[in-house]
């Protein structure tokens, strides 16, 4: 993996840092992309990677992303979209508003993410797209409803974006992690009573850490002959019939 050029888009979130911080262990060049400035730089200045501010939901931010990735390192041999959001409600209390942002924050960015990463990477003669998705895309879990429709659109769109670009040696594929420790879902685990509920709903019986994710990404950026999966990362929640 070593001198491999990457993209980490919402680098700066609990998977994202996580994954940065894996991959420059490796010897990975990256360009790291997030909204918030501080954090951004913060994280760039600890891995002496360099970093650029914008919208992930923007096509045509996320396509400067990618070209100024190109234009850094000369290529682009994987691209990830860490990017999303959570919204625990059941669909006839969720407000349009609510929709679009969890459409925009989950599914838009994904796309954005393949359609300006896949160009760059014909390139370069191939390389590894990986989009995050989640175990409520695969599995009835109440109050997911927006989220779960965005992730199983993040899913369908791995599948058919595999398809498209393979051509090109560009392999696509999403992970679908079950509830992780992370900042975005600290409302979820924060508190015992709820951290001891939740692993109990994962097979395996604990949440999952940023790097279970992580490396989990970093294999399917380093595998050349998968494409068009969705790898679990779940503690066996979507897959898995409960203790």
């Amino acid at each position: 993996m070593a001198h491999r050029r990457g993209l980490i888009l919402g680098g700066t979130g609990g998977i994202g840092s996580a994954l940065a911080r894996r991959l420059t262990r490796h010897g990975w060049r990256l360009l790291l992309v997030a909204r918030d400035v501080g954090r951004l730089e913060s994280l760039a200045r600890e891995l002496d990677c360099p970093f650029l501010a914008a919208d992930a939901t923007s096509f045509s931010e996320v396509k400067a992303a990618a070209d100024h990735a190109q234009e850094l390192f000369g290529g682009l041999d994987g691209a990830v979209c860490c990017v999303g959001s959570i919204l625990i409600k059941s669909a006839h209390a969720t407000r349009m508003e609510e929709w679009q942002q969890v459409i925009a924050a989950n599914l838009t960015s994904a796309f954005a993410t393949v359609r300006a990463a896949a160009p760059v990477m014909r390139s370069a003669g191939g390389g590894s797209i990986v989009l995050v998705s989640s175990a409520a895309a695969a599995t009835g879990l109440p109050n997911h409803d927006a989220i779960a429709s965005a992730k199983a659109g993040v899913e369908g769109l791995a599948r058919a974006a595999a398809a498209s670009y393979a051509r090109w040696k560009v392999r696509v594929n999403a992970v679908a992690p079950g509830l992780v420790r992370t900042p975005l879902s600290a409302a979820l685990w924060s508190s015992e009573a709820r951290a001891r509920a939740a692993a109990e709903r994962h097979p395996l019986g604990r949440l999952g850490e940023p790097d279970d994710v992580a490396l989990a990404i970093a294999g399917l950026l380093e595998s050349t002959w998968i494409t068009g999966q969705v790898l679990g990362v779940d503690g066996g929640l979507a897959a898995v019939r409960g203790r």
